[in-house]
């Protein structure tokens, strides 16, 4: 190992080709899915088959993320990437092409498999290529990308569904894929410590544990709701498949000599805790980009690029915040940084717990804006504490990891998040019909209002009638509305439990301001 090797390009030439690579893999985990219902249609599927277009990506893109490292290591890292830029391009053009809904999810399949490990393999080039001071400009270069990608995702997808067709979505990947294919094959090289890594046998048994125990552990979280979770035996037996899997992996992988994840990173104290905050950072931020397009379109009756819009200006509140945060890092403390970024995205969250039926477009926006500035001022130096202090014959193994782990947490959040609307919705309906009663003076007043309104169009019996159910769906509109009240109450809480989380990073010497040239 050489650690003063340094790469013959420009790091930002280096940087731009990776990004490349890594924003068209990023942005594909969301764009497609507003296009959902247009698919089903296009492919005489049903809403629920449509969704596998979706749990298909995430569950080969979620198998191939941790054993980056390894796989780098096995065919080297160059080689690994260009091939994993190819499968992905080849896979997105027969996504478009996909005559039926087989042959749709094979590809996605396939194209969650060449994703996978774009963006480990980008971090980790970068961290590599970037000298130690300036690595908090590399992990803001990196977090655009990550962070910006899945809040324009929806708004691009509607905008081309809306206006050239679904199969877009995935055609547009071909000019981008082949733009990366020739910076990455230009620029890139395998330092020292990969090209004369080792090359180890091929760990079948860690790799099959770790495919079981994700796969299951994808399918449980993305289909739970849908079936109303344990009360349907086969979610139980795959979440004890998963869990047993889970234990046998970490037994396994400890104990063998040549793993295919080297779990042992995580003594590493400042990774360890640094991963675990990464996971909450994903939960949150999935969740909350999961939730706001559906309650703009189910309950204030946004078109999908309207809502796609309202949500869009995190990403700007991100940039603006990453350009900042990139010379912080090394100035000030990165616990107090990340201290403050999760006390603005408890707040963000705790702003959007104070939504109602008649707010405009700007009470969403502004919010979103200092969402955005959150996570600049959390991804840039949990990176950098996480991942920078790392050997670097350790950052592939270590960044799999720590991307597989905001996945997860991403997974995890948007599964509890639309739980919690359901179950909510359900509670607060039952409170409400509660006071729906003959005996409740403004209830009765509004039913006589309405009829007296209604009869002369459509006669005394018809208007009892409508105006009893114009008031239940009164009614499970405002339960739904206190549902998404309450959720995004309980994000800002798990912001501020996060908090103290934080002391538990070690804190790093100071190097200096980051320069940004």
């Amino acid at each position: 190992m050489t650690p003063d090797w340094r790469p013959r390009f420009s790091p930002w030439l280096i940087a731009v080709a990776c990004m490349t690579a890594t924003f068209m893999e990023v942005l594909d985990t969301s764009i497609a899915n507003v296009a959902l219902p247009h698919i089903a249609g296009s492919l005489s599927a049903s809403n629920d088959q449509s969704t596998w277009v979706l749990t298909s990506y995430l569950v080969s893109n979620a198998i191939v993320l941790p054993a980056t490292g390894w796989l780098s290591n096995r065919f080297g890292r160059k080689r690994f990437l260009l091939a994993c830029i190819a499968v992905f391009t080849l896979s997105s053009v027969a996504c478009g092409a996909a005559a039926g809904l087989g042959m749709l999810l094979l590809a996605r399949v396939i194209q969650g498999a060449g994703g996978g490990a774009l963006q480990p393999i980008s971090q980790a080039v970068l961290f590599e290529s970037f000298p130690p001071a300036k690595r908090g400009i590399a992990s803001a270069v990196f977090g655009i990308g990550v962070v910006v990608a899945p809040i324009i995702g929806p708004t691009l997808g509607g905008w081309i569904t809306d206006n050239y067709s679904w199969r877009w979505i995935f055609y547009i990947n071909l000019p981008i894929g082949l733009l990366a294919l020739l910076m990455v094959r230009a620029v890139v090289e395998d330092p020292p410590y990969v090209r004369n890594a080792a090359r180890s046998s091929i760990d079948f048994v860690g790799f099959g544990l770790m495919a079981l125990w994700l796969a299951t552990l994808q399918i449980v979280l993305d289909k739970g709701q849908e079936v109303d979770w344990f009360s349907a035996p086969w979610i139980t037996w795959f979440s004890i498949v998963s869990g047993a899997s889970l234990v046998a992996f970490i037994v396994w992988e400890l104990r063998s000599a040549a793993p295919i994840v080297d779990l042992r990173v995580l003594r590493n104290r400042n990774f360890a805790v640094g991963t675990a905050l990464m996971g909450i950072m994903g939960a949150v931020l999935y969740a909350s980009t999961a939730l706001l397009p559906l309650f703009l379109q189910t309950l204030l009756g946004y078109p999908a690029l309207d809502s796609g819009l309202a949500v869009s200006p995190r990403g700007l509140g991100a940039m603006l915040a990453m350009a900042v945060v990139g010379r912080l890092v090394g100035v000030i403390d990165t616990r107090a940084l990340l201290a403050f970024g999760f006390v603005l995205l408890g707040i963000s969250a705790f702003l959007l717990g104070h939504i109602n039926l008649d707010i405009g477009m700007l009470a969403i926006v502004w919010p979103n804006v200092v969402t955005g500035v959150a996570l600049g001022f959390l991804f840039v130096p949990l990176t950098a504490a996480a991942v920078g202090a790392l050997e670097p014959k350790q950052m592939g193994n270590a960044t799999g990891l720590f991307n597989l782990m905001r996945n997860l947490g991403g997974s995890v959040g948007i599964s509890m998040a639309t739980t919690l609307i359901a179950r909510k919705a359900q509670v607060h309906q039952a409170m409400l019909v509660a006071h729906v009663t003959p005996y409740d003076a403004p209830a009765r007043q509004w039913l006589e209002a309405s009829q007296a309104a209604l009869t002369p169009k459509v006669g005394a019996a018809a208007a009892a009638q409508q105006s009893l159910a114009a008031l239940y769906a009164t009614v499970v509109k405002q339960a739904t509305l206190l549902a998404f009240v309450d959720t995004f109450r309980l994000l800002a809480v798990l912001c501020v439990l996060a908090i103290p989380t934080v002391f538990l990073l070690k804190k790093t010497a100071v190097k200096g301001p980051i320069a940004a040239h």
